[in-house]
């Protein structure tokens, strides 16, 4: 390891140790500099600013939970990966939680990588649900969903501990969720109205989905691009709509 490796790394570290021992997760880079025995200059060389060296805090803590959903082999069953992705992510947030708020800070101008990654990886998992017919909206729409109330979740557990004190309740808001995006089941007895027009927004999700992942449509670019607009616009309208 060259010393400008073993420099970055320290200070990383060290950042991350403090970042997890504050009150509040909040670190100053003159307490970082005086840990990682760094003066200031090496911190900026490195990490550009406190936001820069915050963004690399966040992603290095994350990497080993990501590590684990790279490494996962998915199930034959997406809607069961669905199910224990949710539950991961609010796992760590909660054996986390100074990193978890800082990586869902507003004041973060930019997206931690690792953040990305992990909408990335949710959205994967949907479109496999979807490509199963599994899914009423489009996956990305879906994603949104899903990654927006599992944060909410996670940060009210993690900063309001005292109120949000119910140990089902991130099984609960799942299950709620889960229910408003995914088929009740993979073959749906079309035995009433109501269950046949559900199906028409699953069977768009589910072609558009396929369109993805094909090789040869058929169709120029600029068919499928449109085909695509059209499926998760049918998609994304409910029965309701």
């Amino acid at each position: 390891m060259s010393s400008t490796t073993s420099t970055r790394t320290r200070i990383l570290q060290v950042a991350a140790q403090l970042v997890g021992d504050s009150p509040d997760g909040d670190i100053s880079t003159r307490a970082v500099c005086e840990a990682a025995q760094v003066g200031a200059p090496a911190l900026y060389r490195h990490f550009g600013d406190k936001e820069g060296l915050l963004s690399a805090v966040v992603d290095h803590g994350f990497e080993q939970y990501l590590a684990t959903k790279r490494e996962r082999e998915a199930s034959a069953d997406a809607v069961e990966d669905l199910r224990r992705g949710w539950d991961s992510h609010v796992e760590f947030a909660v054996r986390n939680p100074n990193l978890y708020r800082l990586m869902n800070s507003p004041a973060m101008r930019t997206p931690p990588a690792a953040a990305l990654e992990s909408h990335r990886i949710l959205t994967r998992d949907l479109e496999r649900a979807a490509a199963q017919g599994r899914i009423r909206v489009a996956p990305e729409l879906a994603a949104q969903m899903v990654m927006s109330a599992t944060v909410g979740v996670a940060l009210m557990l993690v900063a309001r501990p005292a109120t949000f004190d119910d140990p089902g309740l991130s099984r609960r808001v799942r299950d709620a969720v889960h229910a408003s995006i995914l088929t009740p089941d993979p073959n749906p007895d079309p035995g009433t109205g109501a269950r046949e027009e559900a199906e028409v927004p699953s069977a768009a999700a589910r072609l558009s989905a396929l369109l993805r992942r094909a090789q040869g449509s058929g169709l120029s670019t600029a068919e499928a691009a449109l085909m695509k607009e059209w499926l998760d616009r049918v998609a994304n309208t409910g029965p309701e709509g």
